[in-house]
């Protein structure tokens, strides 16, 4: 069945045209990813799906399927700012969920006979699950305060609420736009793992490439105004774009050569009059057009001469950091050392960005203290500090920092080329901030954070609307950056590719240094849950005779303590089981609810059964 279909879609701003006579389809099933450089159109092609925007051309035909539910979620979402989360989340048609917001009323006013009618309709519906499913989802996004008013809300917090909502209501067909904004780490993990469902039909813009890799099986490249599309994942994408680039440099040859020879005889021919002469003169041009495509293989490589590094670099003394009753640190101290790159993981609202605030010493700790080395120059990239003056042209911006910036062996990069190599390609440097997309305003202002020539980097979520070819490029330049790097990020891709080292904010003030990457620490973390679903450690066999026989149980005792263990063994077996089966993505939500009914039930019983084992240990 298909969901959507685009034909001949066309939209263009003055003389710069975004994309041209596009034709997409989404069918039943598909999970598709649109990827672009930043301002290419991405954005403005999901709202000509949505219907924000118009599309160009009487011919352009944009269809979505009637039968089916779809749901976009927006950049930005708006929402009723007097309402509350649960208000905002219950304001649907979905008649399930109507229900649920009935029964929850119900309860709260103690209405007996309503709560009888709404718990009736419930079984009607069938949707008894769907309120553990609400929880769960709300949990997993960390929307707890319920009665907040969505206007009190960050960008972030709607962003994550108009997710949820989206994923509560179950459409046939997801649009998102760059669903992964303002999630951490844990968050994105959880999303990944519930888009994988192959019930789910997805068209999404995203420049997560765990996300490509891991949900994807289409994706639409737009370049220079025209769409790519690859049959499947990430990897294979790369491979084929490869390939594709490498067809177009051939043909690119042929058509200079056509060119060349077609140039040659215009020169020599006077102002012909014969038809076959005219058409010549006509397929000339077209040859022209295709001789002068510009191939877009743009690469970052810039040895920046960056400021040297001195012996002391920055230390951190015994530092806390409170805000009212809440510990963001607590007593943390450590000395950096030349050339490290540490990543900072944690969940949203432990302190990450407070943390590098008091490193950079913006924010003054309450005890302790921080040491700078005299000869460190900070580069601070934050979400915070994107402050570019709207009425400058791209060139004009960089040139207020500097003309050019020193490169090795006493080399120089000049302002121009500088922006080039950075994706401005000249024609642009001469465009007003105010019309770049927030992609390219983002990588303006990295690119006048490392015009400074910082030897110290400290990155608070660089990837957030960054392009994948911006990403790549920004990537081979701090591999290759000879100074320290402290990078907070979402994209696990970025982290997992260029940091050694994380700092754990657990929370409470409490900071773990874990020396290894990102995919190691998550490997540890897997293994820590797992043990900790397998419940309590027994006393060993060789080891509990000899308690029994020293303590002052009966024999019935002894008997309930050794039968309660071997009871407790079999149901932590069981509850393995089922937590296994959580994990093959095929199940039906019917067959979810089922596992997760009996998982509370086992869970009850190693509860209770816990309970009387740990009684009678008392007397053993």
């Amino acid at each position: 069945m298909q969901y959507l279909s685009l034909e001949n879609v066309n939209r263009s701003y003055g003389d710069k045209v975004l994309f041209k006579d596009v034709n997409i389809s989404v069918t039943k099933g598909d999970k598709i990813a649109l990827i672009a450089k930043n301002g290419s159109g991405k954005t403005t092609l999901l709202n000509v799906i949505g219907g924000e925007e118009g599309s160009d051309g009487e011919s352009s035909k944009i269809i979505i399927s009637k039968e089916i539910k779809t749901a976009i979620l927006k950049q930005d979402p708006v929402f009723d700012p007097k309402a509350t989360v649960l208000e905002t989340v219950f304001d649907t048609d979905n008649e399930a969920i109507i229900a649920i917001r009935d029964y929850e009323k119900a309860i709260t006013a103690g209405d007996d006979k309503l709560l009888q009618k709404c718990v009736s309709r419930l079984e009607d519906l069938k949707a008894w699950d769907l309120e553990a499913r609400i929880k769960e989802i709300l949990s997993k996004l960390q929307l707890h305060n319920l009665d907040q008013k969505t206007g009190e809300m960050s960008g972030g917090q709607r962003k994550r609420l108009a997710l949820a909502k989206i994923l509560i209501e179950e459409p046939d067909f997801l649009i998102l736009d760059e669903p992964t904004n303002h999630l951490d780490i844990e968050m994105i993990e959880w999303l990944e793992n519930y888009l994988q469902q192959p019930n789910l039909t997805i068209f999404m813009v995203t420049h997560d490439r765990y996300f490509l890799e891991n949900v994807c099986n289409e994706i639409i490249e737009l370049d220079n105004g025209t769409l790519y599309v690859y049959r499947g994942n990430y990897s294979q994408y790369l491979e084929k774009r490869e390939a594709r680039l490498l067809n177009d440099a051939v043909n690119l040859e042929k058509n200079k050569k056509l060119f060349s020879k077609e140039l040659d005889w215009m020169r020599r021919q006077p102002q012909a009059r014969s038809t076959k002469a005219k058409s010549r003169i006509e397929d000339f041009y077209e040859i022209k057009e295709k001789a002068h495509v510009k191939l877009n293989n743009d690469e970052l490589k810039i040895n920046i001469a960056s400021a040297r590094l001195g012996s002391k670099i920055l230390e951190a003394h015994s530092i806390v950091k409170s805000f009212g009753n809440k510990k963001i640190l607590d007593g943390f101290s450590y000395k950096f050392k030349k050339g490290e790159r540490i990543g900072i993981v944690g969940q949203n609202g432990t302190g990450k960005s407070t943390f590098l605030n008091i490193l950079t010493q913006k924010i003054k700790p309450d005890g302790g203290k921080i040491v700078v080395g005299d000869t460190i120059v900070f580069g601070f990239y934050t979400q915070d500090g994107l402050v570019l003056n709207e009425d400058k042209t791209v060139i004009d911006v960089i040139r207020d920092i500097a003309e050019f910036i020193p490169l090795e062996k006493g080399l120089k990069l000049m302002a121009e080329s500088l922006l080039e190599k950075f994706l401005f390609p000249r024609s642009q440097q001469r465009v007003y901030v105010s019309q770049l997309s927030g992609g390219e305003k983002r990588r303006l202002f990295l690119l006048t954070i490392l015009m400074k020539n910082p030897n110290f980097l400290i990155l608070d979520e660089p990837t957030n609307d960054l392009d994948i070819v911006t990403l790549n490029v920004l990537e081979d330049y701090l591999q290759d950056f000879p100074g320290c790097v402290i990078i907070v990020t979402h994209d696990r891709y970025f982290m997992e590719k260029l940091v050694d080292h994380l700092f754990i904010l657990e929370g409470g003030g409490k900071i773990k240094d874990f020396n290894g990457s990102y995919s190691e620490y998550r490997e540890i973390k897997k293994e820590e849950l797992r043990q900790v679903s397998e419940g309590i450690n027994f006393i060993e066999t060789n080891n509990s005779d000899q308690n029994i026989s020293a303590g002052k149980a009966s024999f019935e005792q002894r008997k309930d303590f050794s039968r309660l263990e071997k009871e407790i063994m079999k149901l932590e077996e069981k509850k393995e089981s089922i937590t296994d089966m959580f994990k093959e993505i095929t199940l039906e939500h019917n067959k979810l609810a089922e596992l997760s009914r009996e998982l509370d039930l086992v869970n009850q019983q190693i509860a209770e059964k816990e309970e009387k084992w740990f009684e009678l240990a008392e007397l053993m």
